[in-house]
């Protein structure tokens, strides 16, 4: 046997805290591959030893679920190797079904169940082989697990496109819904899948169970563990159950416990043990009085009271069943002893010790005979007994049940055989060279013996390296996992960059607005195409360079005060600034200096070209000087409530008012001859669109009483915002009355 590692002190300090602190005992796993596992969160959080790491739990408890993440190396998938499961499909659980009937409930248990995926499975060829509804109603499964964190990515069976791959595509149509990038399992068929957590080790089995599944979990146990948690499992098997386990456990298919089902995919089916059960009924007890015995019965005792050998017959419990009158006069047992543990009888140890050789026969289920056995029956007579003991067979079911034992008086065979021996002798040395060379081929035998055992021992070196092979290559996957997942995420990443990276483009492209992008040291990161239509330089040709030494017909160097600014205060800054486009136009500009982040210790420099805003604004201020000027009255109204909203100074002098006090005022208020409705419907179909403008002669009266004459034209501005009526007025007091015709 491979010779296991010296304890460590510190390491065993830290398993009994674990254990004791959360309830969590890997004392039955392996210590090689625990303590290479609990070597990984170490190096992760920086302790050294294994005492360093002890402290570290006490002061983080949070610790606690990176480690069982860790040590319980959670590699599963949807129908992992597909070729053990088509034989499950096609041979186990058919048979498993015909043998449920069409009423019995089915149980099944998955050992180990980490995220969900091997219960599904089950699940999946269970509803498949039944129809969903009958499954719904007969079938229970239940899924164990130590990491509560698995259970709960089980009990949501939320699974990605890449955990599915291993499910076939009429199975993922029919037992998936597809949800944005996940596949969620059936709501009705994931009803029947019991999740919970349990330590297989140490706490009690389920019980009754028809098929239990417990892939590549013994590979992670000591021997020892391993020889404690099969007799659970065998336990928990219905007497015609079957167990699944993983590729890699191959030494378990030599256990008495399980016959091999199909030995290549590790399936197996449950052997009963009837002699581990204690049995109902023992044999009848020989007692004194024994008038209500059957006269079989009596007939039967008779006849063994007669014959010549001594029997005795020990029940499972280990007492006496029965005994012959030849077995009370050879061996001593008397009446009294009938019910007595058998290991209180003399004869129990004397002439041999016994009951290990009953144990035996028992187990074996074979007769073993003991041979010349030296008894004193006093301390003057000597005799050898011939000892036979065989089981005894239940005649219905084939159980053993009760041992017998015959003791016959071999004295005179014996001496018969030691005077044979003498006669022989002289054979005997007549024969020497022939023993001589008899004895040289067991000497060879005998070497031939030890190196077997040294190729035993080299051989079981060899399993338990390749199960420490198989745990690293577990390992090993569960991080190419990992990898494969984060490398996953760093494509989308990367990805999502690039679409924000193009759509950024597009935006500062399309903008018509010069944005520059400088970081810290004022060298130019950004550079869009309205920088470059209206400076004349390319972006490969800017980026890279100092914004303050750029030579772009702009002052640029103004705008160094602006950029310490915003650096040293992180507020946005604002000028307006002249320069020179590439086409030698001249240009004003409006500059916006802002700071990227609090991050990112860069600027965005805007520029906003004002030159055509800045000139309509002149034309502007110069028209409303001139308007304001006129001598005309001229006046905006509101259309729907034809208050006066703006007047220039001609109306404001005319009307002897103020432009404040005239907001207050509607054009009825001025025109005493026309009421407000009759204003309104004249104005319609101005305001319809029907006429472009309505000229109409009525009286003005000012604020002082004062009336005169006036023409007043009006035009409508609909697509204005907001939209104006506009009325101007001529006073037509000086006109001259054109004489009658």
């Amino acid at each position: 046997m491979a010779e296991k590692s010296v304890p460590e002190p510190q390491f065993e300090d830290l398993l009994r805290y674990i254990q004791e602190s959360r309830g969590l005992d890997f004392r039955g796993y392996k210590r090689t591959s625990l303590r290479r596992r609990i070597a990984i969160r170490m190096e992760a959080v920086g302790v050294e030893d294994f005492a360093a790491y002890q402290a570290h739990l006490e002061v983080h408890p949070g610790e606690f679920e990176d480690l069982l993440n860790t040590v319980l190396i959670n590699v599963t998938s949807f129908f992992r190797d597909p070729d053990a499961w088509e034989v499950l499909k096609t041979d186990v659980v058919p048979e498993i079904v015909a043998t449920a009937g069409d009423q019995r409930a089915i149980r099944v248990w998955s050992v180990g169940c980490a995220s969900g995926e091997e219960p599904y499975s089950i699940a999946m060829l269970f509803a498949e082989a039944l129809g969903l509804q009958t499954f719904c109603e007969r079938v229970k499964i239940y899924a164990t697990d130590l990491d509560e964190e698995a259970l709960k990515t089980a009990r949501a069976a939320t699974y990605t496109a890449r955990d599915v791959e291993g499910v076939p595509p009429d199975l993922l149509d029919r037992y998936f819904e597809r949800t944005n990038h996940h596949y969620v399992f059936n709501r009705e068929v994931r009803r029947c899948v019991i999740f919970g957590q349990h330590n297989v080790v140490r706490d009690a089995p389920i019980s009754r169970i028809d098929l239990l599944v417990c892939r590549n979990l013994l590979i992670y146990l000591e021997s020892e563990t391993q020889d404690v948690v099969l007799p659970r499992l065998h336990y928990a098997l219905a007497p015609d159950g079957f167990l699944f386990l993983g590729k890699a456990e191959t030494q378990l298919a030599r256990s008495a416990l399980f016959r091999p089902v199909e030995m290549r995919h590790r399936i197996f089916a449950k052997v009963p043990q009837e002699w581990r059960r204690t049995a109902g009924n023992t044999l009848p007890v020989a007692r004194a009085d024994r008038g209500d015995a059957p006269p079989q019965m009596l007939l039967a005792e008779t006849v063994l009271n007669e014959a010549g050998t001594a029997y005795l017959v020990i029940d499972e419990a280990g007492k006496v069943a029965l005994a012959n009158a030849a077995a009370r006069q050879l061996v001593s047992v008397g009446e009294a002893d009938i019910g007595r543990p058998f290991q209180d009888l003399p004869i129990s140890y004397r002439p041999l010790e016994l009951r290990a050789p009953i144990e035996q026969a028992m187990r074996e289920r074979r007769v073993i005979r003991l041979e010349h056995q030296e008894y004193h029956q006093s301390p003057a007579e000597t005799i050898r007994l011939t000892i036979e003991l065989r089981p005894l067979f239940h005649p219905q079911d084939g159980s053993v049940y009760a041992s017998l034992l015959s003791f016959t008086n071999t004295t005179q065979i014996h001496a018969m055989q030691r005077e044979l021996e003498a006669a022989q002798e002289s054979l005997e040395q007549s024969i020497e060279e022939l023993q001589s060379a008899n004895e040289e081929l067991e000497t060879t035998n005998e070497e031939l013996q030890s190196t077997n055992e040294e190729l035993e021992t080299t051989n079981e070196e060899l399993q338990s390296t390749n199960e420490e092979l198989e745990t690293i290559n577990e390992e090993a996957r569960s991080s190419n996992e990992e990898m494969e997942s984060t490398n996953e995420e760093l494509r989308l990443q990367a990805e999502q960059a690039v679409s924000y990276k193009t759509y950024l483009e597009s935006v500062l492209r399309s903008m018509n607005v010069g944005v520059v992008v400088i970081d810290a040291a004022h060298v130019v990161r950004s550079w869009n195409r309205w920088s470059e239509n209206a400076w004349g330089l390319r972006a490969e040709e800017v980026v890279g360079t100092a914004f303050d030494a750029l030579d772009i017909g702009f002052p640029v160097h103004l705008l160094r005060g602006d950029l310490l600014t915003v650096q040293s205060g992180r507020e946005a800054a604002e000028q307006v600034l002249e320069g020179v486009d590439r086409r030698g136009r001249p240009i004003l500009c409006r500059v916006r200096v802002a700071p990227l982040s609090a991050e990112d210790a860069g600027m965005v420099i805007a520029f906003e070209d004002i030159t055509e805003e800045r000139r309509r604004e002149d034309y502007t201020r110069y028209l409303g000087r001139i308007m304001g000027q006129a001598l005309n009255e001229i006046y905006f109204l509101d259309p729907d409530t034809l208050h006066f909203t703006l007047s220039n100074r001609g109306a404001e002098k005319k009307l002897g008012c103020t432009a404040t006090q005239l907001t207050q005022m509607t054009l009825a208020d001025v025109m005493p001859s026309v009421g407000m409705d009759e204003l309104k419907r004249l104005f319609e179909p101005l305001i319809a669109g029907e006429k472009p403008e309505i000229v109409v002669e009525t009286v003005i009266r000012a604020v002082d009483g004062r009336e005169y004459p006036a023409e007043i034209c009006v035009q409508y501005y609909g697509e204005e915002v907001p939209r104006i009526l506009v009325a101007v007025v001529h006073d037509t007091s000086d006109r001259q009355q054109l004489p009658a015709a």
